[in-house]
């Protein structure tokens, strides 16, 4: 329960969330509080997390809900934007794999990713590759605006863990998670693992359908449901934590697609750890699944206020750095636009295969975008050969880049 109601209140909390267009959602926050808000019900067979937002979780939410419009109104051009986005899709691929004890350094995973290296030479080359490969896909799906699903869970468990995009089935055995110190956790049986990843979907769709929870607060209690299931014999925290991603991203909370979760939680790696494991019990049948999860909820959302307030500043370095202030221009743009404007960084003009790999798209859908762009201005063609046709930035997005 909320013992400490009248926190939020205080002068601090006042200062904190000043933002004037979010006075609304701070009320919103603060009905949180005054009305205990908890999940449970433990007759129910559906899934039905325990929890309640603590005082320090609802000022974390109310700090992202900031941090987003900042974001989103923040003078970002074109070549600030493209390498941003570019740095923190290896940074999450770096610290996310890096957790799982991956042992290439950001310099190595860079050099890997921008070399175009398709088949990794070892676990470690294969982990990264694999789970940059992950995050394209988020990408292609949110750019789609293709609906969330348990198949995507489990194609996103393919790519990141066997490179393959083919759904992974669910593991058929059991399977005890231990270290030195002996066993830490005992996941429920396979036979039950379906079920309950039924009703984690139906449980996501539900919440979001209706707007019960705040996005983030969602994501973050998927991600711990995920691990506790612990689904698969391997993989679990990666696919985990591109579930989060995708949730984030499919529900406005991409902040442009240039900030990740992934480095905050090395930064605290034990705490990251200690967080999941909550609860009297570390066997899901005798406690875990009934276990208040108020301490990982309150600790993923303050993670992600942290994690957008380090992105705001670094949009402001960046900016200081870069050119001339294009935010009404940017703003014009797609979320796959912008994507497809990294492209030009380093070479002037490119080919609609190019843009349908960024893209993760097929030729035929590649060469729609780029006359449908070419007719709204984004694009030029360059070469009108049918075998050789090339594409280039229209001048006012061009000029950002040199």
């Amino acid at each position: 329960m909320l013992h400490n109601s009248k926190a939020l209140a205080s002068a601090d909390s006042w200062r904190t969330f000043s933002h004037p267009n979010l006075i609304f959602m701070y009320i919103q926050y603060m009905i949180f509080i005054l009305l205990s808000y908890i999940y449970q019900d433990a007759e129910s067979t559906v899934f039905t997390p325990v929890f309640s937002i603590s005082p320090e979780c609802a000022s974390a939410l109310m700090q992202i809900e900031a941090r987003r419009e900042d974001v989103d109104v923040m003078p970002l051009n074109a070549a600030v934007y493209a390498g941003l986005r570019h740095t923190m899709r290896l940074k999450a691929t770096h610290f996310s794999t890096r957790i799982e004890g991956n042992q290439l350094s950001i310099e190595d995973v860079a050099k890997l990713i921008e070399a175009g290296v398709r088949e990794g030479k070892n676990r470690d080359e294969k982990e990264v590759l694999g789970y940059y490969a992950a995050l394209d896909r988020i990408d292609k799906w949110v750019d789609n605006s293709d609906a969330f699903s348990e198949s995507q869970i489990q194609i996103l468990h393919g790519i990141c863990y066997r490179n393959r995009t083919e759904p992974t089935p669910y593991r058929d055995g059991g399977c005890v998670i231990g270290g030195r110190d002996g066993i830490t956790y005992m996941p429920p049986e396979a036979e039950d693992v379906p079920a309950l990843m039924t009703d984690l979907v139906e449980w996501i769709h539900t919440t979001l359908r209706e707007r019960q929870l705040p996005v983030p607060v969602i994501a973050g209690i998927a991600h711990y449901q995920f691990v506790t299931i612990h689904p698969y014999f391997d993989g679990n925290g990666r696919t985990g934590r591109l579930l989060t991603t995708l949730i984030l991203h499919q529900n406005g909370y991409g902040m442009q697609g240039i900030y990740n979760l992934e480095e905050h939680y090395v930064d605290a790696l034990y705490a990251y750890y200690g967080a999941l494991m909550v609860g009297p019990s570390h066997n899901y049948y005798l406690g875990r699944a009934e276990a208040d999860i108020t301490e990982w909820v309150t600790y993923f959302c303050t993670g992600m206020a942290s994690a957008c307030e380090a992105l705001r500043r670094q949009i402001e370095v960046a900016q200081r750095e870069g050119r001339a202030d294009q935010r009404q221009l940017l703003r014009t743009l797609s979320h796959a636009q912008r994507r497809v404007v990294s492209l030009f960084a380093d070479q002037a003009d490119v080919t609609s295969q190019d843009i349908g790999n960024v893209l993760g798209v097929k030729r035929q859908r590649a060469n729609q975008l780029c006359r449908q762009w070419c007719e709204e201005g984004f694009l030029v063609m360059t070469d009108e050969s049918r075998r050789s046709r090339r594409y280039r930035l229209a001048v006012a997005y061009e000029s950002q880049l040199t």
